[in-house]
């Protein structure tokens, strides 16, 4: 009994620093940004209706699905085009970057860093995510 009390306290404590980074896996990425859970996004969406909030939305997606539907008063630049289109990222405002699943606003996340923008935090459950979740969407 008494082995087995120590093994499962040795146990616990080295699992603790695991437990403690799960935890934590949802927000902040290895590269340095963090990850907003859809519940962040859409209260960051509804403080950026307030026309003094320093918060925008960055939709990488194309033109096409961009027009399908977004989320309302995000800015569409597709990833194919961001690096030459860095000037239109907005330098004054926290950014909120998306696109429909998760895969293309991790490369403009890392593109955004790379280029020495560090206000942002990447969606990864993207437009599928925000429309399940039945978020204002806007065409």
């Amino acid at each position: 009994m008494y082995i087995k009390k120590r093994l499962l306290t040795l146990t616990l404590i080295l699992s603790l620093p695991l437990i403690v980074a799960a935890c934590d896996a949802n927000n902040h990425t290895a590269e340095g940004y963090n990850n907003a859970t859809l519940a962040q996004a859409y209260e960051g969406w509804q403080k950026s209706s307030d026309s003094a909030a320093d918060i925008a939305f960055l939709d990488v997606r194309t033109a096409r699905e961009f027009a399908a539907g977004h989320v309302p008063g995000a800015i569409n630049i597709p990833i194919q085009e961001l690096a030459q289109r860095l000037n239109e990222v907005p330098a004054n405002k926290y950014l909120f970057v998306h696109c429909e699943a998760g895969v293309r606003s991790a490369k403009a996340a890392d593109l955004l860093m790379g280029a020495g923008i560090h206000d942002f935090d990447n969606i990864p459950a993207g437009m599928r995510g925000w429309r399940k979740a039945g978020y204002p969407v806007a065409k």
